[in-house]
C-alpha cells in the first residue's frame, strides 16, 4: 500500500507524501539537533573553577608585571604559578562536558603559543623583557583569563536546573 502511496497521481495522495516527508525531515533534524545538544553541551558552573581562574588571572599578571627584571630573580615564582595552572587545567579536564574550557587552559599554557605560556618561554630566553611588551602582553593574557572566567560564570548554576 504505501507504495501506491507515491506511485498515485491524485492530488490528495501527494499532498499526504508530502506531510508524511515533512514530518520525516522535522523529526531528522529535532533529532540530529539534540544529538549536537548532547555532544557539545557544556558543564554547569563549578565556583571552585570560578574562584581558581580568577585567582591565577590575578597572579598572572602580577607575576608578567615582574617580567622587566630579571628571569632567575623569579624563577621559584614562575614554577609556582606553572604548576598551579597545570592543577586547575587538570581539574578542568576531568570535568564532564568541559571540552571548550579544557582547550581554553591548553591554548593558555601552551608555551608555544602567545598567551601565559608563550610569555612565561620568552622571558626565560630573553632575561629581561621590556615595560611596553610586558603591557601589551599583560592585556592579550588577560582577555584569555577573561574568556575562561566568563565562559565559567555564564554556565548554567546547579539551583538553575529544573527537570
Amino acid at each position: 500500500m504505501p507504495e501506491k502511496l507515491f506511485l498515485s497521481k491524485s492530488p490528495s495522495d501527494s499532498k499526504n507524501a508530502q506531510k508524511i516527508f515533512s514530518s520525516s525531515i522535522r523529526l531528522i533534524v529535532i533529532l540530529a539537533i539534540a544529538g549536537l545538544w548532547a555532544c557539545y553541551s557544556i558543564s554547569l558552573y563549578d565556583h571552585y573553577a570560578y574562584t581558581q581562574s580568577t585567582g591565577l588571572k590575578v597572579d598572572s599578571i602580577k607575576l608578567m608585571n615582574k617580567a622587566t627584571e630579571d628571569f632567575t630573580k623569579h624563577e621559584a615564582e614562575v614554577d609556582d604559578l606553572l604548576t598551579r595552572i597545570e592543577k586547575a587545567y587538570e581539574y578542568e579536564k576531568a570535568r564532564p562536558k568541559n571540552v571548550i574550557t579544557t582547550k581554553m587552559w591548553e591554548k593558555l599554557k601552551d608555551p608555544e603559543k602567545n598567551l601565559l605560556g608563550g610569555f612565561l618561554k620568552f622571558w626565560q630566553e630573553k632575561k629581561t623583557l621590556s615595560k611596553t611588551f610586558v603591557e601589551e602582553a599583560k592585556k592579550t593574557v588577560s582577555d584569555a583569563f577573561d574568556q575562561i572566567i566568563g565562559l565559567e560564570s555564564g554556565k548554567i548554576k546547579k539551583s538553575e536546573v529544573t527537570i
